[in-house]
This record gives structure tokens, C-alpha cells and sequence, in this order.
């Protein structure tokens, strides 16, 4: 009996849907599709041999050794304490400037971008850090638990970001380039997030009521700048700027990321044997779990390359009398309602083997496409009502702050999100520009 394409992929999507309902993870659900599909679909042993021999393929590559050197960075970052020191020399520099605590979340954020490339690793110590200070200054959950989500989703979008270079590495995407695009897009964000700060805490002083600062004199400012901030800008020059210059490539950028990490925590007198292992255990684990998702990935591309449905897919979306513009629309709309219900790896499983060969028949700008695809998933993490990042800022929260009043609290960047997706989309060289810059 011939089975047409489209049963096919209705089978897998169910069949995935009732594995994760079971809560089986879901690097596993996609390996248990994968298996069962070989077995049927590539002729049993023969099916599972080849399948087998494309996860080796996939996993055994040089242009994946960035994502456990990233990881590590931001993990010796998060266990020796580094981010409290350097919010607090942020500290110093703020005057009596409108919504003062909520803007310093925002810069902060920024900067622990740079260290940790995780989301819930960022609004875990953006939380932890401030929001007691917050709480004691009478800030509304609008101007403290907000700019906190709104920030932690810059952790993917600020080299070094683990999660961007999965989704290059699954696109088949220049890492390095895709490192460097991402960087305007960043910053772009964290300046909508400061100026929306600003506008509000003015328009309604009470959400972010203001208080006397005390005057810290300008040596003081500045020697706790070089202590803190400095190093840390070595650090980023080491990943970023190396891989700009086109001295270093990702991976290498990557280890040398790692090295002035481990060198920095040494200097802070925090590197000993408990953090080291912390860090170590942390990092197998998620590297662990990414190179999972890697292999669920590839088998999954191929099943569906194999049964016809991605050619079909994209045979019949480029047959559509729609304008590319709308192609990309729909996509991003697809991959923000998964964001409600999924975490973002899933997200990439999931969308990244159909979407893109769509891109690529229709002639898309891939950076462009994958600036934009991040950062809308990367708004499903502070989404209604399962996004992950809801739930890190539930546990760091005041007592007695309800789940609404989270979801409510993201609302506000949720938007903003969204506007710089629509920025970039109207001006693509605000993702394609830099890395016409570097030198290769």
C-alpha cells in the first residue's frame, strides 16, 4: 500500500505530540520517532545502520566543538559569582535616573549576555540580584519582575549564545557570521527596552518611585570599572572581536572565551575545586542534552526528506500566490505559538528541518531569517503560559507574586520583542550588515 507524504508527516507530529503529552523528553521522543521510522520506512536493520551512520556524521563535526567551550564560559561565570560584582559597579555609575533599578536590570542584562549565553541563567541571577532591592524601593512588578524576563532574552541574541549556534550549526549556517549578526539586533533590543523603561517610569512614577542615591565619588567610579568591567571586556574581545578580525574562529574564539573565564575567576580569588566541578557538571549535562537534540535532529530531517513530505512542503508553499514577505510572516507566527507551549529547543527540532529548505528555495537571506527566527523564539520563553523564563522569575520573585502577575509583567517586552522583529524584517542590514565587515 503506498502511503502518501502528508500521512506520513501527520503520523510523526501526532505520534510526537502523544510522547511529549507522556512527558517523555524530548530528545528522546524524537530518537523513538526516528527509530520506529528507520524501521519502516529505510527497511529495518538496513534503516537503523544508515540511521546510526548520519547521527556519527552529525555529531562528529568541528563546527559543533563552540556549544560545550560557550556553555562552560557562562557556567564558571554563573558558580563563581562574578555578575553580582559587576552589577554593582554598574550600580555606581547610575544617577537619579527614571525607573534607576529597572534600567540597571536592562544593562546588566546585557552584560551577563556577553558571559553566560543562557536565558534562565541570566534571569536567575538578574532576579536573584535585584529583585530584593526592588521589592525594598516599592518598585510595581510592571518596572521590576518585566525589564528582568525582558532581559534574559538577551542571552541568546549577544554572542556568545549557545542556542545560536545550535540553530546555525542545524542550518547549516556560517557560525561565525551568524555570531556577528546577531550583535546589532541585540543591542537594538536592550535600547528599546531602556527607552520603554524611561517613557513609562516618567509617564507613572509610581511604578519606579524614585529615592535619594547616595554620591560615590569619581575614583571610586572608576576603579571599580577596571576592576570588574574591564576584565570583562577582554573577555568579550577574546570571543567577539577575534572572530570579527577573523583571527580566530568559533571554536577557537570559543576556548579562548573559556580560558580568560577560568583566568578571571582565578583573579577574583572564587575558582577552587567546588565551583570547577559545579561548572564541569553543568556543562557536560547541557552539552549533553544539545548534542541529543543534534542527533534527534538530523535523523528527523532525513525521515522527512526520505517520505517526500519536505520537498512536497516546499513544492507546495512556493507554489503559493503569497508574497516571500508573508511566507516569512507565517513561519515566525507558527514558531510563536510553539513558543507558548514549548521550550526552545524543541522549537528548533521541530521548524528548522521544514523551514529551512523553504528559505532556501525561496531565495531568503539566511542570517536575516535566523536573526528574526531567534529572537521570536526566544520571545516563546517569557510567553503565556508555559514559557520557561516565567518560571525561573516565579521562583526568584516576592513572596505572594502570582503567575498572572508575571505573565502580565512580560506583556510589555513581549511587544517590544515583536517591534524589533518587525524592525529588522522592514531593514534587513541590521542583521546582514556586520558580517559583510568581517575579515575571513
Amino acid at each position: 500500500m503506498i502511503v502518501d507524504w502528508w500521512h506520513i508527516l501527520l503520523l510523526i507530529f501526532f505520534s510526537l505530540l502523544a510522547l511529549m503529552i507522556l512527558r517523555v523528553p524530548v530528545a528522546f521522543s524524537f530518537l523513538a520517532i526516528n527509530i520506529v521510522a528507520a524501521i519502516f520506512l529505510w527497511g529495518g536493520e538496513v534503516g537503523l545502520r544508515q540511521l546510526m551512520g548520519s547521527i556519527e556524521s552529525s555529531l562528529a563535526t568541528f563546527a559543533l566543538a563552540p556549544i560545550p567551550l560557550f556553555i562552560l564560559m557562562g557556567e564558571i561565570m554563573f558558580h563563581t559569582g562574578i555578575a553580582p560584582r559587576m552589577i554593582d559597579t554598574l550600580d555606581k555609575w547610575f544617577g537619579k535616573v527614571p525607573g534607576r533599578l529597572s534600567l540597571l536590570a536592562v544593562t546588566g542584562g546585557t552584560l551577563i549576555s556577553t558571559l553566560t549565553g543562557s536565558t534562565m541563567a541570566s534571569t536567575s541571577m538578574l532576579g536573584s540580584t535585584l529583585v530584593p532591592e526592588m521589592e525594598r524601593r516599592q518598585y510595581k512588578n510592571q518596572m521590576s519582575i518585566g525589564p528582568i524576563l525582558g532581559s534574559g532574552t538577551l542571552a541568546a541574541l549577544i554572542p556568545p549564545s549557545a542556542l545560536g549556534v545550535l540553530l546555525a550549526s542545524m542550518g547549516q549556517i556560517s557560525i561565525g557570521a551568524f555570531m556577528i549578526a546577531i550583535i546589532l539586533p541585540g543591542v537594538l533590543m536592550a535600547i528599546l527596552f531602556g527607552l520603554y523603561i524611561i517613557i513609562r517610569a516618567k509617564l507613572q512614577p509610581e511604578l519606579a518611585p524614585n529615592y535619594d542615591v547616595a554620591s560615590i565619588p569619581l575614583s571610586e567610579k572608576i576603579k571599580a570599572t577596571v576592576v570588574y568591567i574591564f576584565p570583562l571586556s577582554l573577555i568579550i574581545f577574546l570571543v567577539v572581536g577575534l572572530m570579527f578580525l577573523g583571527v580566530a574562529t568559533p571554536t577557537e574564539a570559543a576556548a579562548m572565551g573559556s580560558i580568560g573565564s577560568l583566568l578571571l575567576a582565578a583573579y577574583y580569588k572564587q575558582l577552587n575545586f567546588h565551583t570547577l566541578k559545579l561548572a564541569l557538571i553543568g556543562t557536560l549535562k547541557i552539552s549533553a542534552m544539545m548534542l541529543m537534540i543534534i542527533a534527534g535532529s538530523t535523523g528527523f530531517s532525513q525521515i522527512l526528506s526520505f517520505s517526500g513530505a519536505t520537498s512536497e512542503l516546499v513544492r507546495m508553499i512556493a507554489s503559493l500566490d503569497v508574497s516571500v514577505t508573508l511566507l516569512v510572516i507565517g513561519m515566525l507566527l507558527i514558531v510563536l505559538l510553539l513558543g507558548s507551549f514549548m521550550e526552545s529547543l524543541s522549537i528548533l527540532m521541530v521548524c528548522l528541518p521544514i523551514f529551512i529548505p523553504i528559505a532556501n528555495t525561496l531565495g531568503i537571506d539566511l542570517l536575516w531569517f535566523a536573526a528574526m527566527l531567534l529572537i521570536t523564539i526566544e520571545i516563546g520563553t517569557i510567553s503565556p503560559p508555559f514559557g520557561t523564563g516565567l518560571f525561573v522569575m516565579k521562583a526568584v520573585a516576592p513572596k505572594g507574586v502570582k503567575m498572572g502577575q508575571v505573565y502580565a509583567a512580560a506583556f510589555p517586552f513581549i511587544c517590544l520583542d515583536l517591534l524589533l522583529v518587525a524592525i529588522i524584517m522592514i531593514f534587513p542590514p541590521i542583521a546582514t550588515w556586520l558580517p559583510t565587515l568581517m575579515r575571513t
